[in-house]
This record gives C-alpha cells, sequence and structure tokens, in this order.
C-alpha cells in the first residue's frame, strides 16, 4: 500500500472537516497590531486567545528594543549552534538572569519551548528510569515521552493519591532496574487553568526517592508575588528539580528555558540533542527577551492590571452561573453542554454577531457532550471588553439551551 494512502479518506475528528472550517475555526487569520481588538476578516473583535498576559506584545519599550536588535544584529546572528559557533555574552547574561529571578543557580535557554521540552525529556531519563506524570500533561511533555524508551506510569490529574499508587510501582520497578524516577506535571494547566499541587507532590519524597519536573509556561509571569511562577505561588521554589518555561507566554516573544542546579544544567548543555545540533536563539530575540525579562520584573503594574482583568471576568462568569470548573490561575475556560455543531455554530455566532474572538475546544481534546470555550484574559483587556463578552455568554448560552443553533457546520465563506 502507498504510504499516504491512508490520507485520503481520514483526516482525524477535526481534520474530517477541513474542507468546512479553514481561515475560519481552523488556522484563523488575525490582523492588526497584537492587542485586546484586532481585526479578523476585516471587522474589528475582542481577542480572547492570546496568551499576550502581560500585554508586552507590543510594549513601546519592548518594539524599540526588538527593532534596536534587528537593526543590530539582523536575524542571522550568531551563525551556528550555542557549543560550536552560536554563543554570546547576551546568551549568557539571560540566563544568568532568569536563573536568579526563578530561585535556581543555572539557566539554559533553547530556541523553541515546545522542542526544548521534548528534548530534555529524551536527554534526562533512559531506559531504566520511570517517569511518572499528569494526565493532562501538555502535548509537548506526551511528545517527550513517546520518544524515551523509559517506563512510564500516569496518574490521574492532580489526584495525589493515584501519583502515590503511581510512585509506589515505579520504586518497586527501579529496584530491578537500577534506574531513577521522574515526576513530570505543570505549574498551570494550560487548558483546566488549576495549579499543579507541587507541594503535595514534595511531601510523597517522604516515602519515595524521585525528582519533580514542572513545566510553568502560563505560571512564569504571571503566577507568585514577583511573577516568578508556581514556585513563587505556592512558596515551593526548592522543591522543584526543574523549572521550565518558554517565552512564547507572558513574555510575547518566541523561545524557552530550563532551570535547575549547575550540575544538571553541564549536563544537559553537552547532551541535548536539540540544542547541540541546531542554531542558537537569534541575538534579536536573546536581546528582545532581556527587555521583557526587565519590564517583568521592574513594572509589577501590569501583573496587577492582569489580575485585575482576571478577578473582574471570572466573578463576572460565575456570578451568571457559568462553569469555569476547578481554575485559580488567569486561565479561563468556560464549560458548556453541546456537541460538535453546537460548538460550531456557538463560536459562528459568537464572533459573527457579538465580535467576540476565543477558543472553542471540543472532542477529542475533551470528553463527548463538551464544550470548552477558553478565555486568556490579559493586561491589555479593558473593563468595557469584559462587560461586552459577558452580555454576549449570556445570550448565546440561553440560544444553545433552547436549542436554537442549527446541527450542521454553519456557511463562512470564503472570507476576506
Amino acid at each position: 500500500m502507498d504510504i499516504f494512502a491512508k490520507f485520503e479518506n481520514r483526516l482525524g475528528p477535526i481534520g474530517d472537516y477541513a474542507e468546512k472550517s479553514p481561515g475560519y475555526f481552523a488556522f484563523p487569520k488575525l490582523e492588526g497590531e497584537i492587542g485586546n481588538r484586532m481585526k479578523f476578516r476585516g471587522k474589528e473583535k475582542i481577542i480572547w486567545s492570546l496568551n499576550n498576559y502581560l500585554g508586552l506584545a507590543n510594549h513601546p519599550e519592548v518594539r524599540k528594543a526588538d527593532n534596536d536588535a534587528v537593526a543590530k544584529y539582523g536575524l542571522a546572528s550568531p551563525m551556528g549552534a550555542r557549543m560550536m559557533s552560536g554563543n554570546s555574552d547576551s546568551h549568557d547574561k539571560l540566563e544568568r538572569q532568569l536563573a536568579e529571578f526563578v530561585g535556581k543557580e543555572d539557566a539554559m535557554l533553547f530556541n523553541y519551548g515546545y522542542q526544548g521540552m521534548v528534548s530534555a525529556i529524551d536527554a534526562l531519563c533512559g531506559r531504566h528510569d520511570v517517569v511518572v506524570y499528569d494526565a493532562e500533561s501538555h502535548a509537548c511533555i506526551i511528545d517527550g515521552l513517546r520518544l524515551i524508551p523509559s517506563h512510564r506510569y500516569v496518574y490521574k490529574h492532580n489526584d495525589i493519591a493515584d501519583c502515590d499508587k503511581q510512585l509506589a510501582r515505579a520504586t518497586e520497578l527501579v529496584k530491578k532496574t537500577g534506574g531513577g524516577i521522574m515526576v513530570i506535571t505543570e505549574g498551570v494547566f494550560g487548558m483546566s487553568g488549576n495549579q499543579g499541587k507541587i507541594r503535595e507532590l514534595a511531601t510523597l519524597r517522604e516515602k519515595y526517592d524521585f525528582r519533580i519536573f514542572v513545566d510553568d509556561a502560563h505560571g512564569f509571569g504571571t503566577m507568585g508575588k514577583t511573577g516568578a511562577g508556581i514556585g513563587d505561588e505556592q512558596n515551593c521554589i526548592d522543591d522543584i528539580d526543574i523549572y521550565f518555561s518558554t517565552f512564547a507566554k507572558s513574555m510575547a516573544s518566541i523561545g524557552g528555558f530550563l532551570a535547575a542546579d549547575k550540575k544538571i544544567l553541564t549536563f544537559l548543555r553537552y547532551n541535548m540533542r536539540s540544542q547541540i545540533y541546531a542554531k542558537s536563539l537569534p541575538m534579536a530575540f536573546v536581546e528582545g527577551n532581556l527587555k521583557r525579562l526587565e519590564l517583568l520584573r521592574t513594572k509589577p503594574e501590569l501583573r496587577e492590571k492582569l489580575w485585575h482583568n482576571v478577578r473582574r471576568l471570572q466573578n463576572g462568569f460565575r456570578e451568571r452561573g457559568f462553569d469555569l470548573g476547578t481554575t485559580n490561575t488567569p486561565v479561563t475556560p468556560v464549560f458548556m453542554k453541546g456537541g460538535l455543531f453546537d460548538a460550531v455554530q456557538l463560536t459562528y455566532d459568537m464572533r459573527e454577531n457579538y465580535n467576540i474572538f476565543c477558543s472553542v475546544i471540543v472532542y477529542p481534546v475533551i470528553p463527548k457532550g463538551q464544550i470548552e470555550l477558553r478565555i486568556i484574559p490579559t493586561a491589555a483587556h479593558t473593563d468595557q471588553d469584559i462587560d461586552e463578552t459577558l452580555a454576549a455568554f449570556d445570550a448565546v448560552r440561553e440560544k444553545l439551551d433552547k436549542k436554537l443553533y442549527p446541527q450542521e457546520m454553519p456557511y463562512v465563506g470564503a472570507g476576506v
């Protein structure tokens, strides 16, 4: 059989609707300056689908730093992988500042966050080791685990008792293999918005020998008194052995980093294939990220505005009886009952008639019969944005409850 033949009739539960969704439900094109309001198909919408938590994407100091760095270095510098010819004082400086900020001895830059997580897991975990991980871990963690020969045990989301059971199984296994145990979780879960139970996980060290690896992509810059992430928020910095985050969210940039003890970082610098064999993070991004980190550390008003908007939005939803699940972070999931056609019709209605643009999530990401509209509040949003959005949700929920949405894909046209 031709290996490509299987693609002709089966594209997956979402891809099956590929012909009707491009440019609208899938691969939409937002236009204009990144912010709380942008254009979609030529019309202004309130945008709730960008992880620009602190509003840094178009902060004037950030834009100036980016422009100055591009003018000075272009996008080619430095040429080569970090180990061979792609290192610089600026790379080292950013790593030192990141390590200091999150309370670790050392830090290591990645040219992409997703790639960095996958490659870090690959470097850290071998065939004799066991990984115990949260069931709702991000795709970059799952993909990293798929690459390694380690044994893997998954525990129910944020269920410490089940993690205990999996650690007991892991402990028995490593007695035979001679390996070690790594527990991987997230600081802030990007779909549900709840926090990983880092401190509770750490108490299991009284019974078992393991290390904790935390992906804090949504927590870095948003959580804690200083914005240093989930370790700051839960007062558990020392309980986290390896701390990871990306620049793609609160820093509104590209790349990522990992922070840990020096001995761990020394090993990774010489063994992470994605960094040894790939071009290092360009200077323009490094210089821009230095400015972003400076603003993150010195302008608490950005985080305060974010949290003002988070509280106003989430309190407004709850007062109206909407189900936000267990979120206790800026990530704001709004859950409703309905099928695929309800979800796409509701989303279409929201965009076309109420000028609200947010991400819709359906099966297979969440269980059948559920709709999740994920709202990401940022420091750039206004009270007016929030009030208009709450009113729109009231209206579409009423239509959903009265079963007014047609059970078919809406006609979205070719767009502009």
